[in-house]
């Protein structure tokens, strides 16, 4: 019989509704009892007449757990995909669950030796709300004294609330923050059930004091000069990569890029406006935008291509001969699973790996 105290809820779902545990390919176990003794939550029994490893207690099984399968010597044991507890973790409800974990037990995992000093206050200067669940923040540093050339086009930050008992939400920040534009802009998506973006939404003002914490992350521009360029981004995702876009153009207007965004609504395209000023002064910029649903007064600006669809499904149709790949750079921002799909789509289609930057968010 399951150990009841395995059976308590993980992160607020029920352990019994959970598809997650091992299974043991009896043709190719060999028997030498190392996923037996080696789990402490005795998942497995011992068939000492067969000489096998048996999964007796399914439901002991830590989630997400996979030790046994990673030091089997004959890889007799296999697992459901990582993507079923990817998609566990999407869900709003355990995402609070475990944030409420934290926060209750802050005393006994907080080293304040550890705690972040660069942090900026900043006011809400103007929200925007851009369509049904898309949401455009400008921040202003509450002192002239924040050095908002710290952020580097591509990087993030991490955005609390003043009055909130949650943790930090990362946002990449979308624009090039310095002396002439000094206010850092967020791309926000509302999440179904959310509760942070749900608060930035219905609850923040104008005039709102936020703390940021940052900048945070590695993803940047870091190719040669004379290299071409792909972007690809999906969502939200297309906020760090605006953001790098914008500093190409600015040392180099006639820079060769192509940049592939997708959304799910065409409602989601809510910065379209410096997509049609890069085609005003970029001649060697092209863009295909892609959405899944496509709302009856949508159209795409000028020079746009459009392709209902995913961008995945559009990277795979495209012809990639007029590209130079030896000479071209790729960056990717967005969810992982996107993420995941059009690395391999770039491999297939010959792409360098190595030339390949993804987004710190992009992949778990």
């Amino acid at each position: 019989m399951p150990d009841p105290k395995y059976l308590k809820p993980w992160h607020g779902l029920p352990r019994d509704k959970i598809h997650w545990n091992p299974t043991v390919d009896e043709n190719v176990c060999i028997g030498c009892g190392t996923c037996v003794t080696g789990c402490s939550r005795l998942v497995y029994r011992f068939d000492f007449e067969k000489n096998k490893s048996v999964v007796y207690d399914p439901l002991n099984c830590l989630v997400g757990c996979t030790t046994c399968a990673n030091i089997c010597p004959a890889n007799a044991i296999s697992f459901p995909s990582l993507e079923t507890v990817d998609s566990l973790i999407a869900q709003a409800t355990v995402h609070h669950a475990i944030e409420d974990d934290l926060i209750g037990r802050k005393a006994e995992l907080f080293n304040p030796a550890e705690e972040h000093q660069n942090k900026h206050k900043f006011i809400v200067d103007k929200k925007i709300q851009a369509g049904p669940k898309n949401l455009l923040v400008y921040l202003k540093p509450e002192s002239a004294n924040d050095k908002l050339k710290e952020f580097v086009p591509g990087q993030y930050a991490n955005v609390c609330s003043p009055d909130k008992n949650w943790l930090c939400r990362s946002y990449s920040v979308c624009n090039i923050p310095d002396k002439e534009e000094s206010y850092v802009q967020l791309y926000v998506r509302l999440e179904d059930g959310g509760r942070f973006t749900g608060w930035m939404f219905s609850e923040m003002k104008e005039g709102d004091v936020l703390n940021l914490k940052g900048p945070f992350g590695a993803f940047r521009y870091q190719s040669a000069e004379d290299k071409s360029l792909l972007f690809i981004a999906r969502g939200a995702g297309f906020a760090p990569i605006k953001s790098i876009i914008e500093q190409i153009l600015e040392a180099d207007p006639q820079r060769n890029i192509t940049l592939y965004w997708g959304v799910t609504d065409t409602d989601d395209f809510c910065l379209l406006k410096p997509i049609k000023e890069w085609l005003s002064i970029d001649t060697n910029f092209h863009c295909v935008l892609t959405a899944r649903v496509v709302s009856s007064d949508f159209a795409p600006p000028v020079g746009v291509v459009f392709h209902q669809g995913t961008v995945y499904n559009a990277l795979a149709n495209s012809y990639f001969e007029d590209f130079d790949l030896v000479n071209m750079d790729a960056y990717l921002a967005g969810p992982s699973k996107t993420i995941k799909e059009v690395i391999n789509v770039l491999i297939i289609k010959g792409f360098p790996k190595d030339r390949i930057f993804v987004d710190s968010f992009g992949l778990k």
